[in-house]
């Protein structure tokens, strides 16, 4: 299955069902009082965690969501029946924000996490709610309120205790391959991984962790040269890195050392957080002629390196061999242990403590465009909000929406513009003469 992390997908919630407009018909009552029901609720769209998907790969397929809308009101009262909601099934790590503003609207990262994102509308009240002393048989019944919709971008960040990073081709696919039932793709060249591998470490301890696999880094990879922001995404998310270097010598133009700084450096520049993450340094394929030698070296220029921490622990391993494998994974685990949740935490929280709440004047809820001498157009979420809910097929619901729209200032605001007894007003497809 082809690996998939970032989809752009559109998602609508439900229409709520109109409102009725009925009166009571029983024998011996002439005229009976308003019997229509309201409508009922739309459907949500819900994106709900999978433990068991890895991938945004389904959405490349299908990118358009739209959920059920509520049944329509009856009469005797009767409500119509709320729809229910679409269920959308995402892998864990999923973040979603709004396509259009870039706003973080969730991160669904535990099971069974649930997040709305395109709410139903509301169903319509019937008549029967609108009966009152002054007018006993309103033929007044609303329409339903749209479902939100909008466009949002889903991005999957891979959830792993342990993030293997390093150049291409020094060894992560291999590591994991040998202390996982993972089964990576590994070859002779560089880039071999080309999307997140994950695999379940289990100890004799019965202790175990997740480890992932990621995309080889090279320099410039946090200003998206090659592979690195697809990789560098995916590392946010894990709590201690196992930092793979190359002892083997056989290129003489890599110095471990050098990687080691790059590779930090790149860590750094995308997010200087990711360098406070428990690092173990592990020099890859001591089985080679060199490498003790090559080791040797490189833990000189580290003693002469004053950024370098010198409590960071160095633990050669050969995958080949597996020498060195088992006290890696137990110091490993026992870092894991010793680390606690602060870092998803701050993660989570990030974006929470990053918001500016700010006092706003109402927005004017209508906006008039003046098409030509005598022709108008109003415009604006408020007001089409409002003409949307008003069902045009009873007169009465007309004149509520005409007295609606002089509380809103419409009347005055079309004066004020120039408009005259007479002129075409248009609320989306539905057009009035307006009358001063």
């Amino acid at each position: 299955m082809a690996f998939v992390d970032q989809v752009k997908v559109f998602v609508k919630g439900g229409k709520g069902g109109d409102g009725a407009v009925s009166f009571r018909h029983e024998k011996y009552i002439n005229m009976g009082g308003p019997f229509g029901g309201d409508g009922g609720k739309g459907g949500d769209v819900i994106l709900v965690v999978d433990e068991g998907l890895r991938t945004l790969m389904d959405f490349r397929y299908k990118s358009h969501f739209k959920a059920t809308p509520g049944g329509n009101g009856a009469t005797k009262g009767m409500t119509g029946a709320s729809a229910d909601d679409m269920i959308i099934r995402v892998p864990q790590g999923t973040t979603v924000t709004n396509a259009e503003t870039g706003e973080l609207i969730g991160d669904l990262v535990d099971k069974d996490d649930r997040l709305v994102v395109a709410a139903g509308g509301r169903g319509g009240r019937g008549n029967i709610r609108f009966a009152s002393p002054k007018n006993p048989a309103p033929e007044i019944a609303e329409n339903g309120e749209p479902g939100r919709e909008l466009d949002i971008r889903m991005e999957l960040k891979v959830l792993a205790d342990v993030g293997l990073v390093g150049f291409p081709s020094v060894g992560k696919s291999t590591l994991l391959s040998v202390v996982t039932a993972a089964k990576p793709k590994i070859a002779e060249y560089h880039f071999t991984t080309l999307v997140p591998n994950l695999g379940m470490v289990r100890l004799n301890d019965g202790r175990d962790f997740v480890m992932a696999d990621l995309p080889g880094l090279i320099e410039g990879a946090s200003n998206g040269v090659g592979l690195g922001i697809q990789f560098l995404r995916h590392v946010e998310r894990t709590r201690v890195i196992l930092h793979l270097l190359d002892m083997s010598g056989v290129d003489p133009d890599s110095d471990p050392y050098d990687n080691y700084k790059q590779i930090n450096h790149e860590l750094a520049e995308y997010d200087p957080a990711l360098l406070k993450r428990p690092q173990i340094i592990v020099p890859t394929k001591m089985d080679m002629p060199d490498a003790e030698e090559t080791l040797a070296t490189f833990k000189a220029k580290l003693a002469q390196d004053p950024d370098f921490d010198q409590d960071t622990v160095i633990m050669p391993i050969s995958s080949l061999t597996r020498d060195g494998l088992e006290p890696l994974l137990q110091k490993t685990a026992n870092v894991l242990d010793e680390t606690d949740a602060f870092i998803a935490q701050e993660m989570q929280s990030a974006p929470e403590e990053s918001t500016m709440y700010e006092y706003k004047e109402n927005e004017q809820p209508f906006e008039i465009v003046r098409e030509d001498d005598h022709y108008w157009i109003l415009t604006g979420d408020e007001l089409e909000n409002l003409f949307q809910r008003t069902n045009t097929n009873f007169t009465e619901s007309l004149m509520r929406f005409a007295r609606q729209l002089r509380t809103m200032g419409v009347d005055d605001a079309l004066r004020r513009a120039g408009a005259e007894n007479g002129d075409t007003v248009q609320i989306m497809d539905f057009q009035f003469e307006f009358e001063d």
